[in-house]
């Protein structure tokens, strides 16, 4: 910001004041609570994680395994919470943590359900292999996506870790746009969609109910599109 030294020690110890910014135990300078109260007033994704929390609460006790809430920015899926079982798979995921949009499941919910424009620049973007399954091929990329469109869900094997999958479907709100992906985590070659599927889609719904939208609603007006 090209200050004068002087003046950004003056503001530095002014937003210390204010709670703004705290210092750890070695001086080093970090967010403060004072700042994660007022972002999380204002945030719309605090009110999407307090309506998401009692589903996956409940879907983690159903599954055993690891579930996670993501919302999508830019060319990320940023994740506003994360809940672990104690001895399950690999789970790379973290609160605030952001993974890429074609090396996770959740992504790719995303990108099957973008309009056709955000598609398109996906599709031709250069992704890099995450691991040997990661998918970067773009026409092996489109057929991936009608898939998800025509079955309500995504399920990737070992795309950005070797020993797990994730299988997730979309969060719906208001007019029926997807404003969150629901994931389970499971050990490499566990999938179990009949029943996995299911749980992810009650938990969905019961999220989207908190959120003040009737998902039975946007399906009959999805299919009279």
């Amino acid at each position: 910001m090209d200050l004068p030294l002087s003046t950004a020690h003056r503001i530095v110890a002014e937003l210390e004041v204010e709670g703004l910014l705290e210092r750890d135990s070695g001086g080093r300078l970090r967010h403060g609570h004072r700042l994660w109260e007022l972002a999380s007033r204002g945030s719309r994704a605090a009110s999407l994680r307090e309506a998401a929390l009692p589903a996956m609460e409940d879907l983690l006790a159903q599954t055993g395994h690891h579930v996670s809430l993501g919302v999508l920015e830019g060319t990320d899926v940023l994740y506003l919470e994360r809940l672990t079982s104690d001895g399950s798979t690999v789970n790379i995921t973290r609160t605030a943590g952001r993974l890429p949009v074609h090396g996770c499941s959740a992504g790719l919910v995303f990108m099957a359900h973008a309009p056709e424009a955000d598609q398109e620049r996906f599709l031709h973007r250069r992704l890099n292999k995450l691991t040997n399954a990661t998918v970067t091929d773009p026409e092996h990329l489109r057929g991936i996506l009608a898939s998800i469109r025509q079955s309500g869900h995504c399920s990737m094997a070992g795309i950005i870790v070797e020993e797990s999958s994730g299988i997730s479907v979309p969060v719906f709100a208001d007019r029926g746009q997807v404003v969150a992906s629901l994931t389970v985590i499971v050990p490499l070659g566990k999938e179990d969609l009949p029943v996995l599927v299911p749980q992810l889609r009650m938990a969905s719904r019961a999220i989207t109910r908190r959120l003040g939208f009737d998902p039975v609603a946007a399906g009959m007006q999805r299919s009279s599109m």
